[in-house]
């Protein structure tokens, strides 16, 4: 065994053995890779003028705009789950749907796709999910590996259905060893792999998922056509109710997701339109004269992107041929936006406390991704001082089945890691070290980035740091023992390796509409 290898195998040890031992995950990975380096330094086995990269790597990832988004659409989730925005497009869809334990099972399974697409954030859908939908499910009859199986896994869904913090972190990682690749196979201008093409490549993927769980449910509850006394509230709800419920979510869902997928905006500008659009609609829901001048903001702002798409404000006001009365309601339509806007926050949200909250959390979520982020790239550093991609390099290479056997490989290596490490640690550590070796070959790097982010999933759901348990345990009655959500869980994880398979067998599911609109 060569000295290089023996300090990878004692690093990847020192790595886990922290990790397990509670010290926080970003003091471990950058901890423990720093300490293997010094201490290989001493004997001469690493040079340690690799840490001079350092400062130029952590001001290559605060400076680059592409992640400025994850703060963005943290905020945006936020704002619409402090504002219980999201709770009441879960109750008002929950008893639009009501009835039979099929109904009230598949309206968990949409209700679920609809608030990923409109705020993934884990923790928030799994706590809102429990805490209202838990009771009813097992009022209706739904036994309890059912009832938190399913919570559990749908609360998951905005890992896969962008817009995705996974897929915005996997986006600059995958692109980023695209690039290294086809620099190494002599391609010194190759198209460039985008976010946006990364939402859509997952989109159908997603949505296949969902499928998936809407059929399993059905299946599970098909015998169950009778809904018993007092399962969930009876009450009606009228179809105006239901669309003032879900329309303006649904409309920024649109609005965000659209205009990257056509083009019309990046992942950074559509997060910060999210997050305008997510105050409109928290200040909205507050009803009252705030909300009545949120959604005329809303309209108004609506009426202006209108004109300028339409290119009645587009070129011809840059080439100054727009008359004066036109530039003039064009200044004082954004101005009474942004005042009716910051109007609106002061007196509702500020006073609410509903901003701040959001504010607070927002910052501590994206402090620990960022400072993971920062602790993967010195680790990545110092396997890059001892070799470590060329030892990768020649082991994937030297496994059967060429390209595929490679890919096959990192598939099992990553869902064995979810057991133990955060999405964010398996992406900012595997994807450098794999990826510029894999996407050397015929491999799409969008497909390839569609199957890690499936497969990412699945680490939320493995025991025993599977977080999707650890927050529906906080919410879950004493009567449901944590054995019981393990087993619960294990269909669900099946399904998504079911998913997994169907995009690894037939790409297009991943590669199509990708290849249609960009």
């Amino acid at each position: 065994m060569s000295a290089d290898i023996f300090w990878l195998l004692l690093m990847t040890v020192a790595v886990f053995c922290c990790i397990l031992s509670g010290v926080p995950v970003l003091l471990a990975i950058a901890g423990a890779s720093t300490l293997i380096a010094l201490l290989a330094a001493m004997v001469g086995d690493f040079d340690l003028v690799f840490f001079q990269a350092v400062p130029q790597r952590v001001f290559g990832i605060m400076s680059n705009p592409l992640l400025l988004a994850v703060p963005l659409f943290v905020f945006m989730g936020l704002l619409l789950e402090k504002s219980q925005q999201a709770e009441r497009m879960l109750k008002s869809l929950s008893t639009a749907l009501g009835g039979n334990q099929s109904a009230l099972g598949l309206s968990v399974v949409l209700v679920s796709a609809l608030i990923a697409a409109s705020t993934g954030i884990i923790g928030a859908t799994i706590v809102m999910l429990g805490t209202i939908m838990l009771p009813a499910l097992l009022k209706a009859g739904i036994n309890k590996h059912m009832s938190s199986g399913l919570i559990c896994a749908s609360g998951t869904l905005g890992q896969i259905i962008p817009p995705s913090i996974v897929l915005i972190l996997l986006g600059d990682q995958v692109s980023n060893a695209y690039f290294e690749a086809q620099q190494e196979a002599g391609n010194f201008a190759p198209d460039p792999v985008t976010v946006g093409d990364l939402f859509a490549g997952a989109l159908l993927p997603g949505l296949l998922l969902v499928a998936l769980y809407a059929g399993y449910v059905l299946f599970r509850l098909r015998r169950s056509d009778t809904q018993p006394d007092n399962a969930i509230d009876q009450s009606r709800i009228t179809f105006r109710e239901l669309t003032w419920s879900i329309a303006p979510t649904l409309g920024l869902i649109i609005a965000v997701l659209g205009s990257i997928l056509v083009g019309i905006a990046t992942p950074t500008e559509a997060a910060s339109v999210g997050v305008a659009g997510a105050l409109l609609i928290s200040v909205g829901g507050q009803g009252g004269t705030v909300g009545r001048v949120a959604l005329a903001c809303a309209l108004l702002a609506l009426c202006l992107l209108f004109l300028r798409q339409s290119g009645f404000l587009g070129l011809a006001f840059e080439a100054g041929k727009i008359s004066w009365t036109v530039k003039s309601f064009y200044s004082v339509a954004l101005t009474a936006i942004v005042l009716g806007l910051l109007l609106t926050i002061s007196t509702s949200l500020v006073k609410n406390g509903v901003l701040l909250a959001a504010l607070r959390e927002t910052v501590t979520i994206t402090g620990m991704i960022f400072g993971i982020v920062i602790a993967a790239s010195i680790l990545s550093l110092v396997f890059r001082g001892f070799d470590g991609d060329e030892h990768v390099a020649e082991l994937l290479q030297s496994l059967p089945g060429g390209a595929y056997g490679m890919l096959l490989l990192t598939m099992l290596v990553i869902f064995l890691l979810g057991f133990i490490l955060e999405f964010v640690e398996i992406i900012f550590i595997v994807v450098p070290i794999v990826g510029p070796i894999i996407l050397q070959t015929d491999i799409s790097p969008v497909w390839f980035a569609v199957l890690i982010a499936l497969n990412l999933q699945t680490s939320f759901l493995t025991p025993p740091f599977g977080f999707a348990l650890f927050y529906f345990r906080s919410v879950a009655p004493e009567d449901i023992r944590t054995s019981q959500i393990y087993v619960a869980v294990i269909p669900f994880v099946a399904i998504q390796l079911l998913a997994l398979g169907l995009v690894a067998v037939f790409p297009a599911l991943a590669t199509w509409l990708p290849g249609v609109l960009f």
